[in-house]
Order: C-alpha cells, then structure tokens, then sequence
C-alpha cells in the first residue's frame, strides 16, 4: 500500500548508522520505532561552536573552538584521578581532562606535537585553563567541520548527543523530495519553504530565532502536522456519515419512571442536551454527539435517559467506562434507578470471568440483557449484541478511536455519545475529532455547594494536619492526594504511602491507602470503608480522579499542587462538594512558586467554571499538558503546539473539509501528494479507510 518512495523512511531506527539494538531501545522511548519518527524529533536549543578565541582570552564558562598544540600527556598512578593532556597556543597553556580513560585512545587521537580543534565548555581552575572531555577533537585542518552551531535535542539516559545527532542527520539524507501538497498561494502568501527544505532548516538552526515555534520552517511543519490531522478527521467522519443510521425514537415509558425516581428536578441544561441527544438518536443519521459536563453535572442521569430511549426503541444500549473503579461506580449510580424503571442492568469488567461472564455475554446475545455497564472488556472479541443501538463512552479522553469506534462497530448504524467530565478547550476539541456536536452541561444540580479553595505553602503540612484533627471531631471526611512525581509510578507510590505513614501516626487506623498497585480487591475495599464511614482520611494517589462519589467527604488536600495540570487540579477538587454541606479544598505547593504556577492557582481559587478552567490551562502550559501528563487519547503532536498555532489548526480544518468534499478519494494530483503526508504522520486509520474504497 505505502509508495515505495516512502520505505527508506518506514525502515527502523536500526536501519540508521550507531544505532545498534541497544541504543534503539533509548531512541524509540526517546522519538519512536521508525526512521520517519526521528524527523519529528525537534532540536530545543543550540551550541554556537562559532567562537574562536585563544587560550588567554577565553572567557570562564564559554563554548569556544581552539586551534591547539599537544604538548605532554600527564597521566596519574591512580587510575581514578583525572588524565590530563597539555596543549598550548601562542597566547598560554590548557589542559584537556579526561576521566575513565581506557586503553591508548587518547595517545592515538592526541599524538604530542601534532595540531588540533577542539571544542567545549571551558573553565579556569587555579589560574589554568581546562576543557572536560571536549565534544570535538578533529586535526586542525578540519577546524571548519566543527566551527558550527549545533542544534540540541531532547535526550533520554544512555544515549550519547552526538550518536542522536548523527542518526537524525541520515535519517533526513533519507528523506526524499515530494511533490507539494499545500497550496502555491498558501505558501507564498506565509513565505513558507518546500517541505524538504523546512525539514532541513529546523534540524539546523542558524540562530535561537529559527527555534521559535513562529519560525516560517516550524510553522511549515506544524501546518502539514494539523493538516494531517484534520484530514484524518474528516476522511473518518465522511466515511461513517455515507454509513446508515437507524432511528431510534422511544415511546418516552421508561424516562417517565427514571424521572420520577429522581429525588431531584432535571436542571435547564440537562433537559436541553437531552433535547439534542434525543433529536440524534430520532434522525436517520448516525449520531455523534459529545456532553461535556463540569464535575457534578449530572451527565450520568441525561446518559440513563439517552440509554432508555434506546430500550423503549427496541434495541440495547452500552456504557464504557476507562476504569474499574468508574465502571462500579457507574452500576452503583444507575442501578437502583434502573429498578425503579424495571430495566435489567449488568456490568462486566476484566475481572468477571466464568460462568458469570458467560451467563452475562449469553443474555446481551439474546436481547435479553439489555443495558450494560462496562470496562475495555466490552469491546473484547466475544462481546456480542442482538441489537447494540446507543453506545456511551465516558471519560472519553481515556480512549483512542480505536476504542471508540470497536464499541461502535458490535451492533449496525450504533449512535454514540461520548463524555467527558474534563472541560476540553475547543482548539483540543478539533485535535479530537474534527468538528463535532457538542453538548454542555453548565449547572451544577440544585443543593450543591460552593467548595472554597485556599492555597498553602508545603511547610505548614503540620498545621494542615492539625486543622483536619478539629474537623474530624465534627464527622468530616477527607481525600488527602499526593503528587505525581514524574511518570514513575514507584516514585508516586512512595510519596502516598509515606503520607500514609505519617497521618496513621497521628489518626490511627481511620486513615486508608489507596493507589493503582493495588490488586482492585484491596482497592475497592478500601473505597468502601471511607464510603460507610468506617475511615476518615483516605490518602490516594490520582486513581480517585474521576467517578468516585462520597457525598459525605468535604475536604480535598492536594499536595505539591504546582505539579498537576489545571484541569487534573479541578477534576480532584469536584470528589468534594458533592453532598449539601460546606466543602474546603487545600492546595499545597512547594514555595518559591514561579509566575506560570501562581497564575494557575490562582484561577482555581478564583473560578469552579471547568471550561474557563481548561481555556486558561491551555493558554498557560499549551496543548501537551492540559489533560495531565498521563496518556490522554487526545492526538499528541511532535511539531505543533496549539498555544502558539491555534490559529493554523483553524486554517487546517478548513482546508481538508474543502479537499474532502472535492476529492475525498485522493485521487486529484494534490490529493495524491497529500496522502505521502498522511502517511508522514501515522495517519493509518484514514489511509486504510482510502484503501477500502
């Protein structure tokens, strides 16, 4: 399928010179498996190596490049103290020092008396010169390979720069020229250069300016990014529009009862999404409809009225949830609703196995079961319906499309309805699936109290713990969260168990654990005893983040707070505030706090309002971080960054919807050139849709 053209870039790293099978594993964690990821992997900084002064005169702490003599090799008897080489200029004397030295490389590579060029970072130690294992050491006449300014990569532990480097230069002498896919006009009107030439021109910046994300060779290249993107999208979302829906327009029976069993009114915005849910599922056409709802919205409840109309229809209706824990959560919510309405509910999550699981996969084949709640196992091969009419994908952030679409694919012309409790600014929006309907819910439901946020520097933990002493007396119960430390989950494990510790010492054996090493036995078990009271502090690591409802806990800490993403910070703090008394949440950061940080906290203490939340999120740290630094399904793009280039993602929808409504097949010249860019980005899901005609 692939034009053979495009091989020598789909090769693996391997395939690039100094990356044997040992390095590759640096470089694929690092950039990716093929040579075509390695062309993504921009430089962040640069070294000028232009700078030629003499020994006397180079400055302490400067990068220079130095002409120099070897005079004598001063090696120590200790084989730990440092080797030193002497050189000398005109102008003084150097030492070159190296440390770990083996063999006779360096009386190979520095013969006394010959000329040579060295460059690095210098430093002056008792009046002498010194250059720590210098980055270049070449014979003089080949000063002007090294005299450069060399571009600085994001690295990874054990992999040397300058393997990286020169394995990025062949994998670019492996990229071929190709025709252009982007409008002339286009081009000319933003000066930007050939694809090929922008490739070259940000793997070797001349000065800091072309590192700059508004550099004409960057924004080239985050353009052909979006544009790949949205292009996807719209290849997608025009093949499942040319597949048949089916209406699904119930008699309004079981809805009736679910309302009555609610002990609260539907507020304004939960009758209006439902409106629009309800005229989706009623046309001939597929649905794909997103509601998003702040924490404590009540999505759940327009989710079962959706769910219902699917029933009342004739047909059955799923529900996807990203975890376990949500998903039991979710059966807890609906089920006693469901019995009010005499609506038969299951859940199946990977750990029912056996005959229960059997029984459960029998009844949904049957039509016989026909609301289900559930984890990835929903979607496993085996999982078959009679009539899958609606699927509900929560937390949708959490899924591929891939995911999405294999819920959507067990039943014929399935509408689907995905939500999210986290605010996705609009820019994130388009990332994930191109223009989409979306519904908001923008009230919390009546009784729901405001949650005051204070933020507190670290060192007055100990008073924070005293504080929470006083409102245990008055039957208080608290989340106490601590920190992502880096993606390193033993790390995030011991700062909550030491947490543990050190509350256990204080409360006793009223404060629980939680985190995701648990087995989910010993983790629901825990959840339980705070749920009924039987504990009064739960500390937890972010497993908590999304779907547990414990109206009775009223006060949320987060420790080292700096470190989360707004929209995590917001999602944590909705797990209090749930029930009618007054609810505190605490953020704990370690002083001194940085502009950006305090600007974040901030808009917490200042606003409850998620999609002010995610917009201001968006616009402090950019586009990679705003739904945390876990994976978060939404698209991660290697050049573009939507803080800087939100507006060339609004010029790249565009752009493909016009080529898809002209040529959705590809088959114009610029339609054939864009699908080489397709597939420069991974876009394999619109490629292959392209292939099945």
């Amino acid at each position: 399928m692939r034009p053979n053209t495009l091989n020598p870039l789909f090769a693996p790293i391997t395939s690039l010179p100094g990356i044997g099978q040992r390095l590759a594993k640096a470089v694929e964690k690092l950039a990716g498996p093929l040579v075509v990821d390695l062309l993504w992997h921009l430089p962040v900084g640069l070294i000028d190596r232009r700078h030629q002064p003499h020994i006397s005169t180079a400055a302490d702490g400067a990068i220079v490049t130095l002409v120099v003599r070897v005079e004598r090799h001063l090696k120590g008897h200790n084989p730990r103290a440092p080797y030193k080489v002497r050189c000398s200029d005109a102008t003084g004397f150097m030492d070159l020092v190296f440390f770990n030295v083996r063999g006779d490389y360096l009386e190979k590579a520095l013969p006394v008396g010959a000329m040579r060029a060295i460059s690095g970072r210098v430093e002056r130690y008792d009046g002498m010169l010194n250059m720590v294992h210098p980055d270049h050491m070449v014979p003089a006449e080949e000063l002007a390979q090294i005299q450069i300014v060399e571009p600085v990569y994001p690295m990874t532990a054990g992999l040397p720069p300058k393997v990286l480097r020169k394995a990025i230069e062949a994998a670019i002498g492996k990229a071929p020229d190709l025709a252009e896919w982007l409008d002339p006009a286009l081009l000319a009107q933003r000066r930007w250069p050939a694809w090929h030439a922008a490739l070259t021109d940000v793997h070797h910046p001349a000065d800091e300016g072309a590192l700059s994300a508004f550099a004409p060779a960057r924004q080239r290249l985050a353009y052909d990014e979006l544009l790949s993107n949205q292009l996807a999208l719209a290849i997608v979302r025009a093949r499942n529009k040319r597949k048949a829906g089916r209406a699904s327009k119930g008699d309004g029976s079981l809805r009736r009862k679910i309302v009555a069993a609610l002990p609260y009114q539907l507020t304004g915005s939960q009758k209006s999404a439902l409106d629009e849910i309800l005229a989706d599922m009623a046309a001939p056409t597929r649905m794909l409809r997103l509601l998003q709802g702040d924490v404590g919205s009540g999505k759940t409840v327009v989710a079962l009225l959706a769910m219902a109309n699917a029933i009342e229809a004739g047909g059955q209706a799923a529900l996807l949830a990203p975890t376990d824990i949500l998903a039991r959560q979710h059966f807890a919510t609906l089920e006693p609703l469901c019995a009010k309405a005499g609506i038969d509910l299951a859940l199946l999550t990977g750990r029912d196995k056996g005959k229960a699981r059997e029984a459960i996969l029998a009844r949904l084949g049957t039509g016989d079961l026909k609301l289900i709640v559930g984890t990835h196992a929903l979607v496993q091969e085996g999982v078959d319906f009679a009539d899958l009419r609606l699927a509900i994908v929560d937390e949708q952030h959490r899924f591929g499309v891939k995911q999405r679409q294999a819920l959507a694919d067990k039943g014929a012309g399935v509408d689907l309805l995905v939500m999210t409790a986290t605010p996705i600014p609009r820019t994130l929006m388009l990332t994930a699936y191109g223009d989409i309907d979306v519904s908001k819910l923008t009230e919390k439901p009546a009784g729901r109290q405001p949650i005051d946020t204070r933020t507190l520097p670290l060192e007055r933990l100990h008073d924070v713990a005293e504080g929470l002493r006083r409102a245990i007396a008055t039957g208080a119960r608290i989340y106490w969260i601590c920190p992502l430390v880096d993606e390193s989950e033993q790390v995030d494990l011991a700062a909550a168990t030491e947490r543990h510790r050190m509350l256990a010492q204080m409360f006793g054996a009223r404060v629980g654990l939680v985190h995701g090493r648990q087995k989910a036995a010993e983790r629901d078990a825990a959840m339980a005893a705070f749920a009924k009271g039987d504990l009064d502090i739960l500390v937890a690591t972010t497993v908590i983040e999304v779907g547990v409802n414990v109206p009775e806990a009223t006060i949320m800490v987060i420790e080292h707070a700096e470190r989360f993403g707004l929209a995590q910070l917001h999602q944590l703090r909705g797990r209090v505030g749930r029930g009618s008394a007054k609810s505190s949440c605490l953020l704990l950061y370690q002083a001194p706090l940085g502009e950006t940080a305090k600007a974040r906290l901030q808009i917490l203490r200042e606003t409850e309002d998620g999609f002010r939340i995610a917009e201001e999120d968006l616009r402090l740290r950019g586009g990679g971080e705003v739904l945390g630094t876990r994976q978060s399904g939404l698209p991660e793009f290697r050049v573009a960054d939507l803080a800087a280039h939100g507006e060339l993602l609004a010029m790249a929808r565009d752009d493909a919807q016009l080529m898809v409504d002209r040529d959705l097949a590809l088959k114009t010249p610029r339609g054939e050139a864009l699908r080489l860019m397709l597939y420069l980005f991974h876009q394999d899901e619109a490629i292959k849709l392209l292939a099945s005609g």
